[in-house]
């Protein structure tokens, strides 16, 4: 594929929230010939003048109401026009060459709906990109490749499909993830259509990981484990109605409340929030999911 047909046809989709411009400028450094819509969760007028006064950005949105992650992706992928769209973190880092490959991949395989790069940190070590599915094993384990591989489930850091598969098949980001699992769901979505997902070998990237922003330690504590709480019970629930692990974290909700006022006691004001997180994400669930 030429460069110029590379260009046209791909449409990358990021999505922000309080991200740093020095974080977003290695991102974007490597992809700035390529069309781009941003997605701006925390709606920052200073950084977007200061992004597209150095960077080509196609359409550049700022949003009033932050709906998250999956919601900010969906309002992208909508918009895009390009017979690819790759959903790409700001923390993640990946060269033209590589998306090159990518795009060669997945039109080698029109079974293929979804392709991701492999993925690796700033000191070329291997990090997690793919795996199984949350409810076949832990996503701890990376995979060293030694080729290109099938796997059940691709992280949304970095993922590249075309862009009718996902609108023609409604396999839009399941909305009531806010944070998390949204990656895993649509996966297991396209697994189910008898579809596939490959984790290519010889595209690389650079993964930062990503952390929740916010620099007050408490609040950072109680956005990150009542989402991950949250959405986690919301994943286990869509299969199948699975309600073992949501039982199971029911009968853990008197001892949450047990143990913060002892934390509390003990002036352990962290693990105090991160209960009282947990609490909240299961009456959220409760009446949120469970009574609909």
């Amino acid at each position: 594929m030429s460069e110029l047909n590379l260009y046209k046809n791909i449409t990358i989709v990021m999505v922000l929230y309080q991200e740093s411009f020095e974080l977003l400028s290695k991102t974007l450094n490597t992809i700035n010939s390529f069309k781009k819509i941003i997605i701006d969760n925390k709606g920052e007028i200073k950084i977007k003048k200061k992004i597209k006064s150095q960077f080509s950005v196609d359409r550049y949105i700022l949003n009033k109401k932050n709906n998250g992650f999956s919601a900010g992706y969906n309002q992208g992928i909508s918009l895009s026009k390009t017979e690819f769209t790759l959903v790409l973190g700001p923390d993640c880092i990946i060269k033209e060459k590589d998306i090159a490959i990518l795009i060669k991949k997945i039109k080698e395989n029109r079974d293929c709906y979804i392709v991701s790069p492999t993925s690796h940190d700033e000191h070329n070590n291997l990090t997690y990109a793919g795996g199984p599915l949350p409810e076949d094993a832990k996503k701890d384990i990376i995979l060293d490749l030694a080729g290109d591989t099938c796997v059940d489930s691709v992280l949304g850091a970095c993922m590249l499909f075309r862009t009718k598969d996902i609108i023609e098949n409604n396999l839009f980001f399941d909305e009531t993830f806010f944070l998390y699992y949204s990656d895993d769901d649509l996966c297991r979505r396209v697994k189910k259509m008898n579809k596939f997902i490959i984790q290519v070998y010889e595209s690389k990237c650079i993964h930062q990981h990503g952390i929740v922003k916010v620099k007050n330690k408490y609040l950072k504590k109680f956005i990150r484990e009542y989402n991950f709480t949250f959405d986690r019970y919301y994943y286990f629930f869509k299969i199948n109605k699975h309600l073992p692990i949501i039982n199971e974290y029911k009968k853990r909700i008197p001892l949450y409340t047990l143990r913060f006022f002892l934390k509390i006691l003990t002036f352990n004001f962290l693990s105090a929030i991160e209960l009282l997180s947990k609490y909240y994400a299961y009456h959220k669930f409760n009446s949120k999911i469970l009574k609909k």
